[in-house]
């Protein structure tokens, strides 16, 4: 059994969907917790897992997609 390993970490909830929805474009399977505050959501993060043996991957399509200047 293969596990999740956290990869990315942001308080934008909507950043980390998009890059989630990258990861898919790119045949990796992403899952996202939300621990931001239910009351307050200028509290807490929003976490981006993906299996482990896709970690290196994905870090290096993030990478590249934070890199480039439309991004």
């Amino acid at each position: 059994m293969d596990y999740w390993i956290k990869i990315y970490t942001s308080t934008d909830l909507f950043k980390i969907e998009l890059l989630k929805g990258f990861l898919k474009e790119n045949n990796i399977i992403a899952m996202s917790i939300n621990k931001k505050d239910s009351s307050y959501l200028a509290f807490g993060d929003v976490e981006l897992y993906v299996d482990s043996e896709n970690v290196m991957k994905a870090k290096m399509l993030i990478k590249k997609q934070e890199d480039e200047p439309n991004s």
